[in-house]
């Protein structure tokens, strides 16, 4: 097989590898900072690669509209998590690592339902 060629299939091969690592960054987190949510569940959406959770949480008389990443379904079944969960209208207060950015969004760290139900580092 020529060098070239083979360069080329080496290529092929690895850069689904690096798009997978890339993937999984947290860098647009802010991982030193823990943030908490109150507010009402819009979507729980139970998906691979990532489960997300958005939420109403009232501002000043307006709902702002966050959206939580989480890890994927096959890790959150490890941890305790359902489909069956969250549902749209639970109050929840979550912890999350906010978007650097300053965007509503963030990386799930913890959820407490109503009823004192809880999952994930609640500390």
């Amino acid at each position: 097989m020529k060098p070239a060629l083979r360069l080329a299939l080496a290529a092929a091969l690895l850069a689904p590898a690096s798009a997978a690592i890339a993937h999984h960054s947290y860098a647009m987190f802010d991982m030193n900072k823990t943030v908490p949510l109150e507010g009402t569940v819009v979507k729980f959406k139970w998906q691979n690669p990532h489960a997300f959770i958005e939420i109403d949480v009232p501002v000043k008389g307006q709902n702002e509209r966050w959206a939580i990443e989480m890890t994927s379904p096959n890790n959150l079944t490890n941890e305790g998590w359902k489909r069956t969960t969250l549902k749209t209208g639970d109050k929840v207060t979550l912890k999350i690592h906010p978007l650097r950015n300053g965007s509503k969004g963030g990386s799930y760290v913890a959820v407490r339902k109503a009823d004192g139900f809880t999952l994930g580092d609640w500390k």
